[in-house]
């Protein structure tokens, strides 16, 4: 049984780790190296790159909370594109943020040791073990240290842009463009990495108190508040240092506060720098350990990896798995290309969250109901597949060719694992369909299910009995037309049988019932409903009536619930009566009725409609 991780983190929560994932290296060592490429016009490219994020934290935020589940980007890639790419971008993902933390540990190492005789890399292994032991005790703790982390640090960096703004000398600025324009989106997709942190939220979607408002909205405030730091701290340090000092230097930000502040701030600053990379490498272990645990719940993994800890409520093995991994990288490999090559998955996977919501989009799975809905669609997914390639030509061949190998072994594990383990339907499947296939079905109900209960659970849905009514019901899809008696005594043959009464008998009471009054409600709508010898009885159908069933006067029905009811349970007869008019009442219900794949998804419109629900 999969055990669900509970709801802890808020929309501050949410903030800070997104915020604090992207403020470490970025900041606090790239814009020296940057200037040396782009000039002061390295202030364009860090908004371009924070520009180019705009449609993958949009796609992002839909997807997510459409699908608010423990695995971020992997647990939709796997239900867009299915199990292969599912275990391919699982990998990606995990080896992607779990390197990013790691360069984030050697980040503190290095200003650690400075203070120390201490080995840069034993420093920060025993800041890794940490950092593990703190989420073994519980997402709540995690999340209130990185709160603290990030507050503390944009205070720093508040200081050092009021402070340092007074002593700016705009000079510096000229000429602008001293690398030419072209450099500017070079170096943009140099400092892109500077914001790869934004979207890890996603993997804590499980967490989350509710997904469909704080992960967007944290998600949107955290890139805003981050643009204007990164471009405000930039303008700062480049008006007070000249160009010779900042030019590739690893610590350009420090220089600067020493420059305006002394030795006494440049020690301030040291510690914000500290507190990035703190944030940075906590943030990181908190969000890469949830992708196997993602992964082995879908048994793309081994099953040990979704163990939850009853105590402290997290996935232990995958968090010490994740941690494990950090430390061997730190101790045995050489960390600068590998995260180069990270950097490179980053963006690829950039680009499968644009082409996982049009696929999501275009398969038309009424199941499918994020909170968050991505504007202008699809253009802002194009741009963001379009900005992805572009940053990924810039990476240069080696770096690609070297994550085309990782991606490799991925599909290794795909072949020799997952493929006998795993057998998930894909949105991929159901657009397919759509295209080649519309009058056969190649998938399974797997994925609308699953959907459907991925909603009622992120809504707190309550299953009343109009909600198990209706999970039980028989459903008629007819595509033929048929007058009213036809239809009425195949009704009554099904629920005969069912009921163990004579259908002739139940054919005289719908046909006497609707000589008493009409029970075509409304235009398309019917619902036929009789009342029947016995206790405790009481039976739904749905209708979908393509051609349309030909009631009297000639009124044609297509949307038909027939409900069937001892007269005991006159009392649910009525309440189920006004949550069938609750339903049926929204504007789009006749369209999503009529473009339902199969019975599963025109319960599943009804189950998962807005109503009021039954005490």
């Amino acid at each position: 049984m999969k055990q669900s991780l509970k709801k802890e983190l808020s929309l501050l929560d949410i903030f800070c780790v997104a915020t604090g994932a992207m403020i470490s290296s970025g900041l606090f060592i790239l814009p020296g190296l940057a200037f040396s490429k782009a000039g002061p016009a390295v202030i364009l490219s860090y908004i371009l790159a924070g520009v180019l994020c705009i449609p993958t934290l949009m796609s992002k935020a839909e997807l997510i909370t459409a699908m608010p589940k423990a695995g971020g980007d992997y647990f939709y890639i796997m239900r867009g594109f299915g199990p292969l790419l599912g275990t391919m971008g699982g990998f990606s993902s995990w080896f992607s943020l779990s390197l990013k933390g790691a360069f984030a540990l050697v980040g503190m190492g290095a200003y650690l040791s400075i203070i120390t005789n201490i080995p840069l890399n034993i420093i920060a292994v025993c800041c890794c073990l940490l950092f593990i032991i703190l989420n073994l005790l519980g997402i709540k703790e995690a999340g209130k240290i990185q709160v603290g982390l990030v507050i503390a640090l944009l205070g720093i960096l508040l200081v050092y842009i009021g402070w340092g703004s007074r002593s700016v000398n705009l000079s510096n600025f000229s000429p602008f463009f001293a690398k030419g324009v072209g450099s500017i989106f070079t170096t943009a997709s140099f400092v892109f990495i500077s914001y790869g942190g934004l979207t890890k939220v996603a993997a804590l979607a499980e967490e989350t108190k509710n997904p469909g408002r704080n992960l967007p909205l944290g998600m949107i405030l955290s890139i805003l508040v981050t643009s204007i730091v990164y471009t405000l701290v930039i303008f700062v340090t480049i008006g007070v240092l000249d160009s010779e000092n900042l030019k590739g230097t690893l610590v350009p930000i420090s220089l600067g506060a020493g420059s305006f502040g002394g030795n006494f701030f440049q020690g301030v600053i040291s510690i914000g720098a500290f507190l990035a990379f703190i944030s940075t490498a906590n943030a990181a272990i908190m969000t890469a350990s949830r992708y196997p645990l993602g992964m082995s719940r879908d048994k793309l993994m081994p099953g040990y990896f979704q163990k939850i800890s009853p105590k402290s409520n997290t996935p232990y093995i995958a968090i010490l798995f994740t941690g494990s991994f950090m430390i061997l990288t730190l101790l045995f490999l050489k960390l600068e290309l590998l995260v180069k090559v990270a950097s490179s998955i980053l963006i690829l996977l950039y680009i499968f969250a644009n082409l996982t919501l049009i696929l999501f989009r275009e398969s038309k799975i009424l199941s499918y109901r994020p909170k968050f809905h991505s504007p202008f669609y699809p253009y802002l997914q194009i741009i963001g597949i379009v900005g992805g390639l572009f940053l990924l030509i810039e990476m240069g061949t080696f770096i690609v060719f070297l994550t085309m190998i990782f991606l490799l072994l991925g599909f290794i594990w795909y072949k020799c694992y997952a493929k006998e383990h795993s057998s998930q339907d894909s949105a991929l499947i159901y657009v397919l369909e759509r295209l080649v296939a519309k009058d056969k079905e190649f998938a399974s109900d797997n994925l609308l299910t699953e959907l459907k209960d991925i909603v009622l659970h992120r809504d707190k849905v309550t299953e009343d009995r109009f909600h198990r009514l209706i999970e039980e019901s028989k459903v008629l899809d007819i595509d033929e037309p048929l007058k009213m008696d036809d239809f009425f005594r195949k009704v009554s043959d099904i629920f005969g049988k069912e009921l163990g009464l004579d259908p002739a008998v139940l054919f005289g009471k719908f046909a006497e019932r609707e000589k008493e009054s009409s029970t075509v409600l409304r235009k398309r709508l019917s619902i036929p409903h009789i009342v029947i010898d016995g206790k405790s009885i009481f039976k739904i159908m749905l209708v979908r009536a393509k051609a349309g069933i030909i009631f009297p006067e000639d009124k044609l029905a297509h949307i038909i619930f027939v409900l069937i009811g001892s007269s005991d349970e006159r009392n649910l007869h009525l309440k189920v009566l006004a949550s069938i008019a609750q339903v049926t009442q929204n504007p789009e219900f006749d369209k999503k009725w009529f473009e339902a794949r199969n019975e599963d998804e025109l319960k599943n419109i009804v189950l998962l409609a807005e109503r009021r629900r039954m005490v």
